[in-house]
């Protein structure tokens, strides 16, 4: 398989969207782990809470390759905020599931993300925003916060743990509010420079 197409333009089926399409098809194997017997503290909820954080690390990672090596498609731009949904809101409806985390939570979050994707996937080729740095950090708010709380760290060291996993998923929980907020009022922003023919900001990534 090669890298490019006869135009010269990078194929739809390179090194990263070959990593991005793996983490969505594992996704599933990572619910099974997380909650197979009953989500206890075993081997199989450490082999999730590294698959999780394995999974984070390679959407750096193809992140990454894509843009060093010329290799962004649409295809790619497609996938990637797929493949980043699929795996947080399936950890967080595990959690839920098992009751570790309250459901308005893992509902109000995933209203969030899916919202905006979608909106993202049909708006932002004609209204161009600014960059969402907020969004950004909101997905490293809810990675830490997913990771510990699916990590069985009070089995290990104390009942304290829990107050941190508390403080983490509020703070990811209010990026997740705030950033969403952010995101509306630059595509209102974007929307009005459009139709005043001022000249456009960078694109937005709201991940």
């Amino acid at each position: 398989m090669t890298e490019t197409d006869r135009g010269g333009l990078p194929a739809n089926w390179n090194a990263p969207n070959v990593i991005t399409g793996v983490r969505i098809l594992a996704t599933p194997l990572f619910v099974w782990m997380l909650l197979a017997d009953d989500g206890r503290m075993g081997w199989l909820r450490w082999a999730a809470a590294a698959f999780f954080v394995l999974a984070i690390a390679t959407d750096a990672w193809d992140g990454y390759l894509a843009r060093s090596r010329g290799l962004i498609t649409d295809l790619g731009k497609l996938l990637d905020p797929i493949a980043d949904k699929f795996l947080t809101g399936a950890a967080l409806v595990g959690l839920s599931v098992l009751g570790e985390l309250p459901w308005w939570v893992t509902v109000l979050v995933l209203v969030r993300e899916i919202g905006i994707t979608v909106h993202r996937l049909f708006e932002a080729r004609t209204v161009v925003l600014a960059a969402a740095w907020m969004g950004k950090l909101k997905t490293v708010a809810q990675s830490v916060a997913i990771a510990l709380a699916l990590f069985p760290f009070p089995e290990v060291l104390g009942e304290w743990v829990h107050a941190v996993n508390l403080v983490t998923m509020s703070i990811a929980v209010a990026l997740t509010l705030v950033s969403g907020v952010d995101y509306v009022v630059n595509f209102l922003r974007g929307s009005h420079r459009a139709r005043g023919g001022a000249s456009p900001a960078d694109e937005a990534e709201p991940r």
